[in-house]
């Protein structure tokens, strides 16, 4: 390594190029400020978090990022669909009470990561992969970091913000003990991806598709179809329920499937593709989204549940949120990171928390599958399911646990 990586100083460095690190450096770009970015891992790589949400495409146009579906043929999407044995229903994404996009895509994460960040470098952003954080000093003025290259060697970042994007590494928590127990359930997932060989044409391929097991209700499966015949497939239980099964992951999974008759007849021809993977406990939280010289983005700060597919849209908000409040500090203004970000940021997160619990105590699914509904309350519910959960002119942001209880209570009782 030159000499010139010893030590080297910026204005921000971000540390993970996953869609909240290559969003926030975009829109940093933006506005003239030198950016670095570090990424652990190489591109591109498997991620899990695959059915975009169409709130997340108002933070891709602002930061000039749209370029990233032109490239790859990504799976159109207009909307989610539920199944619990016979009962069925669909939303609509366009039929949602807040304004702003309706539609998105189903990604394969690989793919569509790259291409952010392919993007960001092409706009002058500096990526380094392989690149790993291995230590980090707080500072208010200037935080720093010493980063391992990929040859080994060691160097340091002086930086006037650090932005901590590396989702799942988590990277801050890890080394500034900042983890917090999250107060979900230990849950587990096992997943792969499929040539799914669908031949119903009653199947929705522009809808993310949550099938409920028939028995307990607490352990769901999603179908997420992508653009060339393959889909992602997975399920979420509690452990125990998973680990009681004889064989593989794969048998596990698969018997799973063979325990929910309408799943098991759509996927009658499917084959699996990639390895079946396992991740248990991933929900996690932190002691604080922020503290002296950096922020926590996306899922480096909290990851609830994959059932309403809210993590990028989280990644993309926080990123956004963050890139407008550092371009302040380094302008010399005053930035209250608990009540400009942190607090703001939770009151979506929260929302959907509300939304979380509600469906797997089953609340939600009593709404969802009711036959009566109101089509102005399913616009409602529409929107957090469509990732508008920060506007406040929804009365299910603004007191979704309220709202929402009152409603199941609706539900159940007609």
């Amino acid at each position: 390594m030159t000499s010139q990586f010893t030590q080297q100083n910026v204005d921000v460095l971000i540390i993970g190029a996953g869609p909240s690190g290559t969003m926030a450096a975009c829109l940093l770009q933006q506005q003239g400020i030198k950016v670095l970015v570090v990424e652990k891992q190489t591109f591109p790589r498997f991620s899990i978090g695959e059915s975009l949400l169409p709130q997340s495409m108002e933070f891709l146009e602002k930061a000039d990022m749209l370029a990233a579906f032109e490239d790859d043929k990504f799976q159109f999407k207009n909307g989610a669909a539920f199944r619990c044995g016979d009962q069925y229903t669909e939303f609509n994404f366009t039929e949602k009470f807040s304004p702003g996009p309706g539609t998105t895509y189903q990604v394969q994460r690989a793919n569509f990561d790259k291409n952010l960040a392919d993007i960001a470098q092409k706009k002058g952003v500096e990526i380094r992969f392989q690149h790993e954080v291995l230590n980090v000093t707080p500072d208010s003025k200037t935080p720093n970091a010493t980063i391992k290259s990929a040859q080994g060697q060691l160097y340091q970042v002086n930086a006037k913000f650090i932005l901590d994007a590396s989702g799942f590494g988590r990277v801050l928590p890890r080394l500034l003990d900042l983890e917090y127990p999250s107060d979900f359930p230990i849950r587990k997932s096992v997943f792969c991806h499929i040539q799914d060989n669908i031949d119903d044409n009653t199947f929705d391929r522009n809808k993310i598709l949550v099938t409920v097991h028939p028995s307990h209700k607490d352990v769901w499966f999603w179908s997420i179809p992508f653009a060339n015949g393959t889909c992602s497939l997975g399920v979420v239980a509690e452990p125990h329920v998973i680990d009681q099964l004889e064989g593989s992951s794969q048998d596990k999974l698969f018997a799973l499937i063979g325990q929910t008759p309408t799943l098991a007849h759509l996927l009658t021809n499917a084959k699996v593709i990639t390895p079946v993977q396992e991740i248990t406990g991933y929900s996690a939280n932190v002691k604080s989204l922020h503290g002296d010289g950096y922020a926590l983005l996306g899922n480096a700060g909290e990851f609830l549940d994959p059932v309403f597919s809210s993590g990028v849209t989280i990644a993309f908000k926080s990123a956004d949120m963050a890139a407008q409040l550092v371009c302040q500090h380094l302008a010399g203004l005053p930035v209250n990171w608990q009540t400009d970000y942190a607090e703001p940021l939770k009151k979506g997160v929260d929302t959907f928390r509300t939304f979380v619990n509600a469906w797997y105590d089953t609340r939600f699914q009593d709404i969802i599958f009711f036959e009566q509904a109101s089509s102005e309350v399913r616009a409602m519910i529409c929107s957090i399911l469509a990732g508008y959960a920060w506007d406040t002119n929804n009365p299910y942001v603004a007191q979704s646990e309220r709202r929402l209880g009152v409603l199941a209570e609706i539900c159940k009782a007609n």
